[in-house]
């Protein structure tokens, strides 16, 4: 989150107080060892290896010390000092993780920064001194092993935040409250969508009736919206043998995220992407320039192996059904194919009502292909996004280690960046699996092969539905559409014949028909955020009406059932996109 004085400031002020914080810890807690204290995108960290446990109570008395520290106004004092110095001077204070990463540093002089009685290990910079700053909040302690490796020892987190300003820190404070209150993992709960456990496993989740129509309103979507851009339905296994995956480069170069098992001496892999078995299917026979461009379409559930301490609700797991789409297509087709699947994200962001960004990742340290190849694919991706107006910002060295892509991040009701869609422009694996069409002039040619999904992961975008619109998910997506509630037992068979009209027209209609008092009934369904409730009592009964109350606009008046469904019917179902 930027900042009134830009974001290079806000980084170094955030780094600054990174600092503070670790120095008021090693005056509160003899025996802290550091570890790392980086600036963040919302804020800053550091790690700290401590024989206790930090608390959230141990915050404020950890705040208090910074202010302390800030008050006195101590410079930032850098000094440059020989490495073989710096090593002798921090195995002297027992500072064993700044030995560790002042091993792997190759230069021969390195930085150090004081303020007062505290020296850290950095690179810098920082601001003028402590004093600079005042507008800060400790949030959360958290544990982290050392150097996000689950084989290292286990750390001590404490997560904070600063800025310039206390009206921009009451601010972010502020958003922080209303994203807790919007979050996914707490609403999942309430609103009976989801739920993981750990008898079940970690990243591993269970969708419950109400996530479940959620999910399937969401897939239904998709289905219709490919079928009417030439999409052809596809379905892969779930485990393919490990020589495929060896073949494709997925095995030197993603296994870690892998996992394996043996079948009768064979090994396999289940499969983290869906791309080898459309690969499969295009060899499946000799394929003609006429027949391309082969747009082939799975919701593919894939499993990737995630360290635990990156797991997050819906929006990090383990398993995970993608939107899943291979394009093979001509060389001379390649433009065209990407600015088709950029016109179906836009139209697809705007129907949520989503704003996005695009980036575009170029070639990672580790890959595979051609340097011509990667240049070809990253002109292609660069030269669509260009042609179509859109601004981008080019992220070096991100990109799939089989080819650049174009990723999409939408931005939520409050401001957050998530990544959605994705773009990859692959001439390698058509060239190791010996993908060929037939061209006008009788020889083989190589195709391309573009991987793109248009939501990603549908658990991750439904984590990021659920909290950008705190759970109050539009008509034709809310899992219960209406409910029907009756004021007392007399009334219920009138109720149930409503219920039965409305869910014979495609309403997803439920009844309330217990022995509750009404504000009862009336307030449990706003809180389960249906979208409509229909009153039955007395003068319904006997003039045959229902009283309406929308979760949005309150009490609606009493109207016949006819009258209610020609208000709610058109937006009752699946909506429909241009499409090309």
């Amino acid at each position: 989150m930027g900042s009134a004085k830009g974001d290079e400031y806000l980084s170094t002020l955030r780094h600054s107080a990174a600092h503070i914080m670790a120095q008021a810890v090693k005056e509160l807690f003899p025996g802290v060892k550091l570890a790392i204290g980086p600036s963040t995108e919302e804020g800053f960290y550091y790690d700290f290896d401590y024989e206790g446990t930090f608390s959230e109570e141990d915050l404020p008395k950890i705040e208090a010390r910074m202010r302390e520290i800030v008050a006195q106004d101590l410079p930032f004092i850098r000094e440059e000092m020989a490495k073989e110095e710096a090593l002798r001077f921090f195995q002297e204070r027992g500072e064993s993780y700044k030995v560790e990463l002042l091993e792997e540093i190759p230069d021969d002089r390195v930085t150090i920064y004081r303020q007062g009685d505290f020296v850290d290990l950095c690179r810098g910079p920082h601001v003028a001194s402590t004093g600079e700053v005042k507008a800060f909040k400790l949030l959360s302690v958290a544990g982290a092993y050392w150097r996000g490796d689950e084989r290292n020892r286990m750390l001590q987190r404490i997560y904070g935040t600063a800025f310039p300003t206390e009206e921009e820190l009451k601010a972010f404070l502020d958003r922080l409250e209303e994203a807790k209150r919007r979050d996914h993992r707490r609403l999942g709960k309430e609103l009976e969508l989801f739920s993981t456990h750990e008898e079940v496993g970690p990243g591993l989740v269970i969708w419950h009736h109400r996530g479940a129509m959620v999910r399937w309103l969401l897939e239904e979507f998709e289905r219709r919206e490919h079928l009417k851009r030439g999409y052809q339905f596809v379905v892969g296994p779930h485990i393919l043998k490990a020589e495929l995956w060896r073949r494709s480069g997925h095995y030197d170069y993603y296994r870690e995220h892998m996992y394996f098992t043996e079948v009768e001496g064979q090994e396999y892999a289940l499969k983290p992407m869906n791309c080898l078995a459309h690969i499969m299917v295009y060899r499946s026979r000799q394929r003609s320039y006429r027949d391309l461009p082969l747009r082939l379409f799975e919701l593919g559930t894939v499993h990737r192996h995630e360290r635990s301490g990156v797991l997050h609700g819906l929006l990090r797991v383990r398993e995970f059904t993608q939107d899943d789409a291979h394009i093979f297509c001509r060389p001379d087709q390649l433009h065209d194919e990407i600015r088709g699947i950029l016109d179906f994200v836009q139209e697809a962001m705007e129907l949520f009502g989503f704003s996005f960004e695009a980036e575009l990742s170029t070639r990672p340290e580790k890959s595979i292909g051609t340097d011509e190849d990667w240049e070809r694919a990253t002109k292609a991706l660069r030269e669509v996004l260009e042609e179509e107006g859109f601004s981008y910002e080019v992220n070096e060295g991100e990109g799939a280690f089989y080819g650049p892509k174009i990723d999409i991040k939408l931005e939520d009701a409050l401001g957050r960046k998530w990544q959605c869609a994705t773009i990859q422009c692959d001439f390698s694996l058509p060239e190791r699996f010996d993908l060929s069409y037939i061209g006008a002039d009788g020889s083989k040619h190589r195709p391309v092969m573009i991987h793109r999904v248009i939501l990603g992961a549908l658990e991750r975008f439904v984590g990021v539905l659920i909290e950008h619109y705190k759970g109050a998910f539009p008509l034709w997506l809310a899992p219960e559409q209406v409910r029907v509630l009756s004021i007392t037992d007399r009334h219920i068979p009138y109720g149930e014949e409503v219920c039965r009209r409305l869910q014979q027209e495609g309403v997803r209609a439920e009844g309330d028909f217990r022995n509750e008092k009404l504000g009862y009934k009336i307030r449990q369904a706003q809180l389960e955020k249906v979208p409509y409730m229909l009153v039955v009592g007395d003068r319904e009964l006997e003039e045959q009406k229902v009283a309406v109350r929308s979760r949005e606009e309150g009490d609606l008046g009493a109207m016949t059932l006819e009258a209610f469904l020609e208000m709610v019917l058109p937006h009752c179902g699946i909506p429909s996109l241009g499409g090309r």
